[in-house]
């Protein structure tokens, strides 16, 4: 297996990042997660386009997006897969032990797992932590995911594979690594972006294509929204057969299976919508 790092590939086995970067000190960095097929990303422009807004909301060096695709594509080819993600991390660099930044340049590391296709259904539960909407890293998409680690740590001991936030005002906000979707009286809804949910490439993409709408719930409509599923780069459009304790049909719905089939036929004719 091969990483880009440094300018360029290296065998992961010897790819080595300072212990005094940024990133990892205090979490000082953005990524991107890319969907890899047969070796051909989707949407990559609107990663590359998010990961140049998460750079500026953090105050980091703009990237050199013309690297990012060179390095995405060098390693593409030196890991040929069916199916993969590929993680763009681009951190504040070497730094003082503090929350000062260096003067020693951003770090880019690109790398690739090999991964399956999600279930068509899955369970969520929610967790009694909030989304702080009006938060600096709100809408960036920022290493600092600890947060995430611990309420997607919850689900798992719950027998879900995603954990729900609310935000502080009790409106649905989003998942650890998703954005929702609540189907009501036959129409499709999801949380605006200043809810404090992350503006998901999938999820915009689902908005565009099946004329979602953006709406502020609560986040009791989890309770009685007919349909529930999620969106993300690798769920692409997944049903929620359970949330908590309330039992869901145990096949994607007649709203949501229309959405899955759109989002399929969509993505397969344009890889970078």
């Amino acid at each position: 297996m091969k990483i880009w790092l440094d300018g360029g590939l290296q065998d992961i086995e010897f790819a080595r990042v300072s212990v005094l970067d940024h990133g990892l000190t205090v979490g000082d960095g953005i990524f991107e997660t890319v969907k890899a097929v047969h070796g051909r990303l989707f949407a990559l422009t609107r990663h590359l386009d998010r990961l140049a807004r998460s750079a500026r909301g953090l105050g980091l060096p703009e990237p050199d997006l013309d690297e990012v695709r060179h390095a995405c594509a060098a390693v593409l080819d030196a890991n040929p897969m069916a199916l993969g993600r590929l993680r763009i991390t681009y951190t504040g660099g070497v730094s003082p032990l503090g929350s000062d930044r260096g003067d020693h340049g951003p770090t880019l590391v690109v790398a690739l797992g090999e991964t399956t296709r999600r279930a068509d259904s899955t369970a969520v539960i929610t967790v009694p932590w909030t989304r702080n909407e009006r938060g600096a890293l709100t809408g960036l998409k920022t290493t600092s995911y600890a947060e995430n680690v611990v309420a997607l740590a919850r689900a798992h001991e719950q027998g879900a594979s995603e954990a729900l936030f609310a935000n502080t005002v009790g409106q649905l906000c989003e998942g650890t690594g998703s954005n929702v979707f609540v189907v009501l009286d036959g129409e499709i809804h999801t949380p605006p972006v200043a809810s404090g949910c992350l503006a998901g490439i999938t999820r915009a993409l689902v908005v565009e294509w099946t004329g979602a709408r953006e709406t502020d719930l609560p986040l009791d409509v989890l309770e009685s929204a007919d349909e529930l599923f999620l969106t993300s780069t690798l769920r692409d459009v997944q049903a929620v057969h359970r949330v908590d304790t309330r039992e869901l049909s145990g096949t994607p719905g007649p709203v949501t299976a229309k959405a899955m089939r759109a989002f399929d036929e969509r993505a397969g004719d344009d890889l970078d919508p």
